[in-house]
């Protein structure tokens, strides 16, 4: 199911302070089962915190990512990445390269930082509550 959002969501969200737009990220990422990052014809886009740690921006949707392809991400394009791909594939290799995690920077401010490890732990307890015992 794709999920489309209002602007009035857009613009109400985006304005939410970090902690609740990680929240939000989280809950949404668990049910689309898709993360949305920036990317062009080079790679992935990365940004950098103020300790110089190299940081994965992501977001819940594509228009929340949109709205943060200008400067330097000017020639970028939002692409999904599958929730079982980062879980399986991504996590594993943000650990190796000491990479981590910008969940839902806005245009006006940073998001949330955190270690893969984090992200992971919070996305698996959001995903354990869709699952349903053998009946």
């Amino acid at each position: 199911m794709t999920w489309r959002l209002s602007d009035t969501e857009l613009k109400s969200v985006t304005q939410l302070p970090p902690e609740r737009r990680y929240s939000y990220s989280i809950k949404r990422f668990a049910d689309q089962e898709k993360i949305w990052s920036l990317r062009n014809e080079d790679g992935w886009i990365l940004a950098r915190d103020d300790e110089g740690n190299e940081l994965v921006p992501i977001w819940p949707h594509a228009l929340y990512a949109e709205q943060c392809a200008f400067d330097e991400w000017a020639n970028t394009l939002a692409q999904a990445i599958d929730l079982d791909m980062w879980l399986e594939k991504w996590v594993p290799g943000m650990i190796r390269d000491g990479r981590k995690v910008c969940v839902f920077p806005i245009p006006a401010g940073q998001g949330v930082i955190v270690t893969p490890e984090k992200l992971k732990a919070d996305l698996e307890d959001e995903l354990s509550k869709y699952e349903f015992g053998d009946a």
